[in-house]
């Protein structure tokens, strides 16, 4: 098992590929390499806001929505306490996102098997190309080597620089963002004062989003899945390998590790997603 809180981890500001003001709190991250990478983050929008393209990335990503409301195309928008699905290889936006908005976020290794670049990686990157070229509105604007002006998606131009070849994206297995709204499910209850609410399981390697709530002194046992189990606690306290824990913290559960016991001192909810199984 693997904790982190926000309150104990250092804000920082993404870099230039977009354009606006966001600031994240990086609370897990996984392992560079492995196709189930991955970065839990808290993400704040600034002042002016932020702002994207339509676009598509290589990874999954997973969007909760702590305050606000997050728009994701021109017409559509993830209400507060929302979730999106963004699957690899599906585009997305433009966004305009509005100052003040809070969300959680996890990206992660698609089902194809392409993995995460992590930020760490990319930011590096980011620095690079901005010797060389321009960030502006979300795109890269570059001169090539037969002196042709040339421009490319911000995060295609990172990734390309730091693999040395050519983003590929897998055949998208859907054709949206799946936004879910988790008031619309019933909560599963069991004797134990354990509730489960699914959302959803996605793809033949069943990435699994849903809720978890614990009645004051009920113990879930974490860790028994075939894959990395991740939670995000909304409210509530508990106490986990002898130490208590607030909302806004992170935990990471490796695959089959459990079962590791979570109690709850008071009623408690977290946001829980399974990641891929390989």
């Amino acid at each position: 098992m693997r904790v982190s809180k926000a309150s104990d981890t250092d804000s920082e500001r993404v870099g230039t590929m977009r354009e606006g003001t966001l600031d994240q709190k990086h609370l897990l991250v996984g392992e560079d390499g492995s196709p189930n990478n991955y970065d839990l983050n808290m993400g704040l929008t600034g002042g002016g806001g932020w702002r994207t393209p339509r676009h598509r990335h290589n990874f999954d990503q997973i969007r909760y929505v702590i305050k606000g409301r997050l728009p994701y195309t021109e017409n559509d928008v993830l209400e507060e306490g929302w979730v999106g699905y963004f699957p690899e290889s599906v585009h997305y936006g433009p966004q305009e996102r509005p100052e003040g908005l809070r969300t959680m976020v996890l990206q992660c290794g698609g089902a194809s098997g392409a993995g995460y670049l992590s930020v760490a990686q990319r930011e590096a990157v980011n620095a690079e190309l901005a010797k060389a070229g321009e960030f502006k509105k979300g795109l890269y604007h570059y001169t090539d080597a037969n002196g042709v002006s040339q421009t490319k998606d911000g995060s295609e131009a990172i990734f390309e620089h730091a693999t040395g070849g050519k983003l590929e994206f897998a055949t998208p297995r859907y054709t949206d963002v799946i936004a879910m709204n988790p008031e619309a499910y019933d909560w599963q209850k069991d004797d134990s004062g354990v509730c489960e609410k699914w959302l959803g399981s996605f793809t033949e390697r069943d990435l699994r989003i849903g809720f978890l709530r614990l009645d004051s002194g009920a113990v879930y046992q974490a860790g028994q899945f075939p894959s990395i189990e991740i939670l995000f606690q909304i409210n509530g306290r508990v106490s986990a390998g002898g130490e208590e824990y607030g909302p806004e913290t992170g935990y990471e559960f490796l695959a089959n590790e459990g079962p590791v016991p979570v109690e709850a001192v008071e009623p408690t909810e977290f946001l829980r997603v399974v990641l891929h199984t390989f």
